[in-house]
């Protein structure tokens, strides 16, 4: 098992798995019910020019989290490359 990160930490191209989700309840609450839940794949898909808020494609869905939001929730890299990202004639290739 790898060293856990935050989600913010999280390179454009790079996939992880959600290993916790903390933060305030409210949040949290919020982040789970969209599905990152522990086991979830995660990948960050793009960043703005200031870094901040990134986009993270989950569960088939392109999600922008803030840093703030992103801190709360950690991850272990993925040792393979993101389907999606690696397939032919795919929109984030």
């Amino acid at each position: 098992m790898s060293e856990l990160i935050s989600l913010c930490g999280l390179g454009v191209g790079t996939s992880a798995r959600v290993a916790e989700v903390a933060g305030e309840r409210a949040m949290r609450r919020r982040l789970m019910d969209m599905g990152l839940i522990p086991g979830t794949r995660v990948t960050c898909v793009a960043a703005s020019p200031a870094g901040d808020p990134s986009a993270y494609l989950i569960r088939g869905a392109v999600v922008a989290l803030r840093g703030r939001d992103a801190e709360g929730i950690r991850v272990e890299p993925a040792a393979e490359p993101c389907p999606v990202l690696a397939g032919e004639g795919s929109q984030w290739a």
